[in-house]
């Protein structure tokens, strides 16, 4: 799909009302919403609903404005976000690293080109399939996040080999957004624990492997934060364990990993990470605590994903009955929890609207749901859409980038949908839908 116009210069939508969506988002007529100059009715009408929908402008502009901030840090994108050939693409040329977890993500980005010494390999609990891929490929770092990992990897490696490794530092900081994604406290199944003496007896160890080389401490506090605080008691922790971990055994590491978690807003008015202040805040707190301890400046790293791809990405669905139970309005759509279970899992709250036409001056409030069998399967709840809502309609919601497809399911044997890049006026089919002969392939017993 090929679709050129003209640039507008004006949109009848206020800036607040799109503030939430990508840059190119304009409105040139009433409901006619365009993003990266195609009108997402459009998109709609020639690759159908549900469909995720991505601005590859916008996802390059954040991309820049990473390096732009951190010029002396490595930026990897973390992959499970979201994930496609394109995507590893423009993320290559816009000079960012990789973040991996599976032999799945590692193997997709090598064949789309991208270099395996540009790329660190996490996750808690590897398979013996992951690391095997990974030295096999030359992965840059592998990221050990348990003591019994150790062994595993070194005999892995061989007694001839060598792989650079760094230790997921457990920092005891409470920041997220929720419960369910905050990862930098005691009680959930990530890394080692510095209170406990745990990730000091695994560093000593990785020492004792001559075949690994211990390039630096990795932390991830969670996602969804949107204080710099967290970030800079995090900076604290970690150059005060690297300074006992001087003292103890003369180490000198070369890299930081602050991981990453910068919060986005996903409706207009909710805050988000001020990237230039984390930037800032965070240079001279590890500058000032480095000098403090007496260490020289190790390399920072972090790991943005959702808030690189988060807010190019928008979902489109289809409204197929509007219904009034009670004082309640239900609003249902032809996709829901298996192409984006974040409502269910963390009550994450969204801001559709109406495209496509000029909906009624008043509005009615109304929970849309999708076309699961759960109660639960909802999309927006208790949210003000157009009155005069109808079958047909069509529904976008902004800020639908990340964990949606990567976290996409086949509940009900609904096909996963398709994602779309629009660019300069063009449409083009990044990952198409998933059929239900996909489906019936994949099952061959009787």
């Amino acid at each position: 799909m090929t679709t050129v116009h003209e640039p507008h210069v004006t949109t009848t939508a206020s800036a607040d009302a799109l503030s939430v969506w990508p840059a190119s988002a304009t409105e040139p007529r009433p409901g006619d919403l365009t993003v990266g100059g195609v009108p997402l009715a459009e998109v709609a009408e020639h690759f159908g609903t549900p469909v995720y929908v991505l601005d590859e402008a916008e996802v390059r502009e954040r991309c820049r404005t990473y390096r732009h901030a951190f010029p002396d840090a490595e930026v990897l994108y973390a992959a499970k976000a979201f994930l496609c050939r394109a995507m590893i693409h423009w993320v290559d040329e816009e000079g960012l690293g990789l973040d991996v977890c599976s032999a799945g993500e590692l193997e997709l980005a090598v064949t789309s080109g991208f270099p395996p010494e540009r790329m660190v390999l996490h996750g808690n609990a590897k398979t013996p399939h992951d690391l095997e891929l990974a030295l096999r490929l030359g992965v840059g770092r592998i990221v050990i996040d348990s003591p019994s990992e150790i062994a595993r990897l070194a005999a892995a490696v061989g007694p001839e080999g060598h792989q650079k490794v760094m230790v997921r530092v457990v920092p005891g900081i409470g920041a997220g957004g929720h419960q369910k994604i905050r990862t930098g406290t005691e009680d959930q199944k990530f890394g080692v624990s510095v209170s406990d003496g745990y990730a000091q007896h695994a560093i000593a160890r990785i020492l004792d492997q001559p075949q690994l080389e211990l390039t630096g401490l990795h932390c991830h506090l969670g996602s969804q934060i949107t204080s710099v605080k967290p970030y800079l008691t995090a900076v604290r922790r970690m150059v005060g364990l690297m300074a006992r971990l001087h003292e103890q055994h003369g180490l000198v590491l070369p890299e930081l990993d602050l991981g990453g978690g910068h919060g986005i807003a996903y409706r207009p008015g909710e805050r988000r990470l001020d990237l230039t202040a984390l930037a800032c805040r965070v240079h001279a707190e590890l500058t000032q605590a480095c000098a403090a301890a007496g260490l020289s400046v190790p390399r920072l790293m972090i790991e943005p994903g959702r808030a690189v791809v988060g807010p190019a990405g928008i979902a489109l669905y289809r409204v197929l009955t509007v219904k009034h139970t009670g004082d309640h309005t239900f609003v249902a759509v032809d996709g829901g929890m298996s192409d984006n279970p974040r409502p269910a899992l963390y009550g994450v709250r969204y801001a559709p609207r109406l495209v496509g036409r000029e909906g009624s001056a008043d509005l009615a409030r109304v929970t849309v749901v999708g076309r699961h069998c759960e109660a639960g399967d909802i999309v927006a709840a208790d949210i003000d859409l157009p009155a005069d809502l109808r079958p047909g309609d069509l529904l976008a919601v902004p800020v639908a980038g990340a964990y949606h497809l990567s976290m996409a399911s086949g509940y009900n044997l609904v096909g996963r949908p398709p994602v779309v890049a629009v660019h300069v006026g063009r449409a083009r089919l990044l990952v198409r839908r998933e059929s239900l002969d996909d489906i019936r392939s994949r099952d061959v017993g009787l």
